[in-house]
This record gives C-alpha cells, sequence and structure tokens, in this order.
C-alpha cells in the first residue's frame, strides 16, 4: 500500500447543513477547503444532489472554475463525486430504467470531466436499494450504456450497494467492464452483518473506493471503533488486494462546533490500523 491518504465527505468539517446528516453545503462549501488543508486531508468528495442543485458549482461553468480556483489555493483536489441525487431521482424504479435521470447522469459525467475526476459512486442503498433481484437485468444493461459515455471522459463509475456479496458479484461478471468498481462502505457492510472475509474475497479483485464508516448490526451510524465494523480485518485485506487510492471519511458527526477536532480523532483512528503490522 502507498502512503496513506485520507479524504473526507463533502460537509463534515462544516455543521449539519440544513440540519441534514450528509448533504452539500450550498452557503458554505468553501469554508471547508481551508479546514482540510489545515487537517492535511487530501481530497473532498464532492456531494451532488437534488436539494440546492442550483447552487452546486457542478452546475455551471463559472462554478466549476470556482472551484478548481479554491482547489488551486488549498491544494485540497476533488477527486470523485458521491452521486446523492440518484437516491432521489432514482436510475431504476420497479426493473424499469428512469431515461430522463440517466440522461442527467450522463450530463453529469461531462461536467465532472472538467475537474478531472476518477470516480463517481452511484449509491444503491436506502431509498434506492436494488433487493429485488429482478431489477438486476435492467442495471446490467443501464450501466453497460452508462459506462460507454463513462469511457469518453475516462470516468469510473463505483457501485454502492446493499446486496449479497455473490448477487453483487454477479452484476461486475454481467457487466465485465473495467471503468466499473465497487465502493466498499465498512460501516453499511457491518450493519448487514456482511463478513470482510467473505465480501473482499468474492468482490475485492473490483474493489474502487473505500468509505470509513462504523455502524451497529441493523443500527445506526456510531463513532469509529464503536460499532460492529472489523476495521482490523477490513485493513488487513486492503493491503492484501494492495488498495492505493485515498480512504474518505465519512464517520459518525460529533458535537456541532467540533468538526475539526472530531475529524482529527477519526484520522487518527485511521492512522493507527493503516500503520498497525497486522494491517
Amino acid at each position: 500500500m502507498q502512503p496513506l491518504l485520507i479524504g473526507l465527505m463533502q460537509g463534515r468539517l462544516l455543521p449539519p447543513y440544513e440540519g441534514r446528516f450528509q448533504a452539500f453545503p450550498a452557503a458554505n462549501w468553501e469554508q471547508e477547503f481551508y479546514s482540510a488543508q489545515k487537517l492535511g486531508l487530501c481530497c473532498i468528495e464532492w456531494i451532488y444532489e437534488k436539494p440546492h442543485e442550483q447552487d452546486n458549482p457542478l452546475k455551471n461553468i463559472e462554478g466549476i472554475h470556482k472551484l478548481q480556483a479554491i482547489i488551486s489555493r488549498t491544494g485540497v483536489q476533488v477527486k470523485s463525486i458521491c452521486a446523492d441525487y440518484y437516491m432521489i431521482e432514482r436510475l431504476i424504479i420497479d426493473g424499469c430504467v428512469q431515461t430522463h435521470n440517466v440522461e442527467h447522469l450522463l450530463w453529469l459525467l461531462n461536467q465532472a470531466k472538467e475537474l478531472d475526476i476518477i470516480y463517481m459512486v452511484l449509491p444503491f442503498v436506502d431509498s434506492s436499494s436494488l433487493k429485488n433481484e429482478r431489477t438486476l437485468q435492467p442495471v446490467c444493461e443501464m450501466l453497460k450504456s452508462i459506462l460507454k459515455e463513462a469511457e469518453k471522459v475516462n470516468i469510473e463509475i463505483h457501485l454502492e450497494a446493499d446486496l449479497q456479496p455473490l448477487v453483487f458479484r454477479s452484476i461486475f461478471e454481467e457487466v465485465n467492464h473495467p471503468l466499473l468498481k465497487m465502493n466498499y462502505d465498512i460501516g453499511n457492510s457491518a450493519s448487514l452483518g456482511y463478513d470482510p472475509d467473505e465480501e473482499l474475497f468474492l468482490l475485492g479483485e473490483y474493489l474502487g473506493s473505500v468509505h470509513i464508516k462504523d455502524r451497529l448490526y441493523q443500527g445506526k451510524t456510531v463513532p469509529l471503533g464503536t460499532g460492529n465494523a472489523d476495521f482490523k480485518k477490513c485493513f488487513k485485506w486492503f493491503k492484501k488486494l494492495q488498495f492505493n487510492r485515498w480512504f474518505i471519511l465519512q464517520a459518525a458527526r460529533g458535537k456541532e462546533g467540533e468538526e475539526l477536532q472530531h475529524i482529527s480523532k477519526n484520522i487518527l483512528f485511521i492512522e493507527n490500523f493503516f500503520s498497525n503490522g497486522d494491517a
């Protein structure tokens, strides 16, 4: 593994925006870059969501230029997008592809190329879950069409899903495209009761990105180290798989107003597992 690189899910160094746990902070997104710079974070995973879409810098070229300028000033990169937009404007409903939302995604991919984005995470969890297996074939066909466009801009598509490991693997095998990869959320997997040994044995070859989180089994997000996530086992696998990208902190929030101190503790937590001889 390369030297430890840590990034942050957007908004975690700011108070909850409009009271939401995860949101694009429309009014003060610039501030977070300077806080991330102080902490030595390498990047911010950008949120593109339905609320405040018109205020998101990715919406137009003027906003993209503004974002590029602050990246240049701080050195904090934007390498990835968490496309929460499609948790509301779903890409597939009851096995039917939502063409207008797919077209929106293709538009977003073209916007993302202006920032040299490396990957975009598509979350198929919670409201956009694929638990009904009859949706899998339509999903595969949809992904094949999306990836044709992703090739043009050289942006990877990372799937975050709550599927059983064997079922999840079947999607990657069916689509069979080098730009299609897995986003592994440590906490979400723990909440589902999945064993990292089974998951990463079956899916490790598709690993593209990691979200650092802890959750209780069948429960909520909790501070790192207090839930059911097996970080030791996960980091052992990341080393075995030679994962050489940044880790995105998406952990539980701390006390409002103490975001920098809280994220600092989370960074130390990751460093401990990363540097441990067993990992």
